[in-house]
């Protein structure tokens, strides 16, 4: 596990992760790394470190593959919440919410560029090829 909390960190957490032969990452969910999507893509691809995303936007910005709740529903449900709290109801009687949509999106491209073969059984399940 390789921490970075500053945009000076990631590069040197992915020499690291180079340096060790790592054979794949995952990027955990957080604002500091989705607002670094550019360079984590980047270097995952100059390292070539097959890498597994939160977001979708990841693999449509040529990131490899992403496997997270559906933010479309997220915002659905938001909305939802909003709605409920604009008509009066208490936010404390509102019940919690967890995702309940997720999805899984490829980039096949990218994964060829790493040259992996993706096994049918990940095809089959992925949600959303990015062409």
């Amino acid at each position: 596990m390789l921490n970075a909390t500053k945009e000076t960190e990631i590069s040197g957490a992915f020499t690291n992760l180079a340096q060790q032969k790592i054979g794949a990452l995952i990027v955990s969910a957080d604002l500091f790394f989705t607002s670094h999507l550019d360079q984590l893509i980047a270097l995952a691809a100059r390292h070539k470190i097959p890498t597994i995303y939160q977001w979708r936007d990841f693999p449509e910005a040529v990131g490899l593959i992403s496997y997270g709740a559906d933010r479309f529903d997220i915002y659905c449900q938001t909305g939802i919440y909003v709605g409920r709290v604009l008509s009066g109801t208490t936010p404390t009687d509102l019940p919690i919410m967890q995702p309940t949509k997720f999805e899984l999106v490829l980039n096949p491209e990218t994964a060829k560029a790493l040259s992996l073969a993706v096994p049918d059984s990940i095809l089959v399940r992925v949600d959303e090829v990015i062409e």
